[in-house]
């Protein structure tokens, strides 16, 4: 049975909502988009670091990070960071996750990620990066006990891009599209078995002062993807 979860406007009621000046200053416009209002399990989203400011419409979801906002554990001084906003859902079993996400490109290493996360020694940050090698583009990490770091594509020309996860057992396919229907592999990988798993958005700023990161679109569908190499077919 195929179970879909969607962002929207009643968020407020179940989570709570602030708002602060910087918000409004960088308040955009964005075109009207279409979300099916079915909710179900709403109140079991929840927050790990919950950020100081974030905001919900029917359309659109906006997350402070503030300065020094990471997950990385780092190979190089084997430091362990994990304070980035993650807002997420526990999902037993197989799954589908995608968002639409528009991060704030204005310092190095601002992403906004869709991310798995077991425990702070196993999980998985895939993301639409500043990168510090290659500017905006699809970075991946994959932390099992310390952390990988694993640049993709760049798409410098994009504003906002569709990420994937596929999860069937303990093995977890990572794909991006421009457009929702053509869909391109970045990475596939494995985890530690573990029968629930925490599945979300991640939005960080690890050296800038201030990032406003948008995400406009985030479904999970618990189904077990067939081909885990091609969403396409």
């Amino acid at each position: 049975m195929k179970t879909k979860f969607q962002l929207l406007l009643s968020f407020i009621l179940t989570l709570g909502c602030s708002q602060s000046q910087k918000d409004n200053q960088h308040a955009e416009s964005y075109p009207s988009r279409t979300i099916d209002r079915e909710i179900e399990h709403l109140s079991e989203w929840k927050w790990m670091n919950k950020p100081d400011s974030f905001s919900i419409t029917d359309t659109l979801l906006s997350i402070h990070a503030k300065h020094e906002t990471d997950f990385f554990n780092n190979p190089e001084d084997l430091s362990v960071i994990g304070t980035a906003p993650f807002l997420y859902q526990n999902v037993e079993g197989d799954f589908l996750a995608k968002p639409l996400v528009k991060p704030d490109f204005s310092s190095q290493w601002n992403a906004v990620a869709l991310m798995v996360h077991i425990d702070s020694l196993n999980w998985i940050k895939f993301a639409f990066e500043n990168s510090d090698a290659t500017g905006p583009s699809i970075v991946s990490v994959v932390t099992k006990n310390t952390s990988d770091d694993a640049n993709g594509v760049t798409l410098s020309m994009e504003k906002e891009i569709w990420l994937a996860i596929a999860r069937k057992e303990n093995i977890y396919s990572m794909h991006w599209s421009q457009n929702d229907e053509n869909y391109q592999m970045a990475r596939l990988t494995s985890l530690p078995d573990s029968t629930t798993v925490k599945i979300g958005i991640e939005a960080q700023s690890p050296v800038g002062e201030y990032a406003l990161h948008h995400i406009l679109h985030l479904q999970v569908d618990q189904t077990t993807v067939t081909n885990m190499r091609d969403l396409n077919q």
